[in-house]
């Protein structure tokens, strides 16, 4: 029989193999704790946060077609104007923008009304750093270098959960990301098959000597979560990830970023408490040879989308009542495209906002225009929303955080600014 969690008498059981086992003491905790986080009906609210690393060209990924300047700017890389049913046009959304056509498993999200856009959405700060526009967008504090925490990490330290389990916060990267360092419990699962997990400055792989290295640290940071975390680890090899089976038919890409995603849904209907998840995709710093309805930034897309409309297929119509799934880059890219048919570091860029709470089917923000008067420093798409304001709509319409002014220090973050992309 497939593998399963379910909740039983307000605790949580493994079914395996037709033989039930007790769960270890954390997961009895987070089935007492569904109410913790709630929405309707009591069930637990969860954000998906997925970042592409590298500065995604927004102006290629949401094609503002109904500008003339557009295509002035960009003589070799502008996606066509959508035509009819040609697989080489754009995507049309509202009659002025459309997607780049490699982002076709999105299509279906827009039309449902489950998939929101925020154009013209960055970092008021003007670096042009990649390491420094990522550390800036993580810590949500633009600008400012010495910030010790990331603010995902700071949304839950302002939301204390005393019945929250090791897998309240985790990414599926290599290492803890930015937005999740800080004082608030989070980890860094590489993979669950093979359960390389980081958490926080203590990491270990813990396949086969997780258990000696928590003896060994009875003083160190692992020693207040190590046997909790060992626990969890158990549980999850009892379990077998690598057994997993997706529903409805959802196919991720077959790369990390794909595997990431579908680990992320298996955390998710393991009931083990999970409310925030994030991870990456890279490859975006497209400076040579970009590429328009296909090349390197189409292929980029394609498993971009393909990840994101599986994961939401997986997880069904019901989980994402309680799900929002969003992207973000650190900046944009120029608009005037360059001598290497490529595209440079710019400034505003496009967020995805996906989720049955969502008022999708719509671009969100003010478009500020390509001409040259209207671009930030002559060169690049003008901001007219600050990430933060639609971080803060996440954390505080979503996750039900109103503590946005300390999620984000320095900032006069208020709900009048939000969007409005959450019902």
């Amino acid at each position: 029989m497939d593998r399963r969690f379910f909740l039983k008498s307000g605790g949580i059981a493994l079914a395996s193999l037709g033989m039930v086992q007790a769960a270890p003491p954390f997961l009895q905790r987070a089935a007492m704790a569904q109410s913790s986080v709630t929405g309707a009906q009591g069930r637990r609210k969860t954000l998906i946060a997925i970042f592409q690393r590298g500065a995604v060209d927004g102006l290629n990924m949401v094609v503002p077609y109904g500008e003339s300047e557009y295509y002035n700017l960009r003589p070799t890389l502008a996606i066509p104007k959508p035509q009819g049913t040609s697989a080489d046009a754009a995507l049309n959304l509202d009659g002025f923008f459309g997607l780049h056509p490699a982002l076709a498993p999105f299509k279906p999200l827009w039309d449902s009304k489950r998939l929101a856009i925020v154009h013209a959405v960055g970092s008021p700060d003007n670096t042009r750093s990649h390491f420094d526009a990522q550390d800036y967008m993580e810590s949500a504090t633009p600008g400012v270098k010495s910030t010790e925490d990331g603010w995902l990490n700071r949304y839950l330290q302002t939301k204390p959960d005393p019945r929250a389990t090791p897998f309240r916060a985790v990414s599926m990267t290599q290492n803890l990301p930015r937005s999740l360092q800080g004082r608030a419990g989070a980890v860094a699962i590489s993979n669950l098959s093979d359960f390389a997990i980081r958490a926080g400055a203590y990491s270990a792989s813990v396949q086969g000597g997780f258990e000696s290295i928590y003896d060994q640290a009875a003083g160190d940071v692992l020693s207040g979560t190590g046997r909790e975390t060992f626990e969890a680890v158990n549980f999850l090899k009892r379990v077998n990830p690598a057994q997993y089976k997706p529903e409805n038919g959802a196919q991720y890409p077959r790369t990390p970023y794909g595997n990431a995603l579908l680990q992320i849904a298996q955390l998710i209907k393991a009931g083990v408490g999970l409310e925030v998840a994030f991870t990456d995709i890279g490859g975006w710093d497209t400076h040579v040879n970009e590429g328009n309805v296909q090349g390197q930034l189409a292929l980029r897309f394609r498993e971009f989308s393909q990840g994101i409309a599986a994961l939401t297929t997986d997880l069904g119509q019901q989980r994402m009542d309680d799900i929002v799934i969003l992207t973000m880059s650190e900046f944009g890219r120029t608009a005037r495209e360059n001598g290497n048919r490529g595209t440079d570091h710019g400034h505003a860029n496009a967020m995805f906002v996906v989720g049955n709470s969502v008022r999708g089917g719509r671009v969100y923000g003010q478009w500020p225009g390509l001409k040259s008067d209207q671009l930030y420093e002559g060169r690049e798409l003008n901001l007219t929303t600050d990430f933060r304001d639609v971080f803060g709509e996440m954390a505080q319409r979503h996750l039900g955080n109103s503590n946005i002014q300390k999620i984000f220090p320095g900032y006069a973050a208020s709900a009048t600014k939000f969007r409005g992309v959450l019902g």
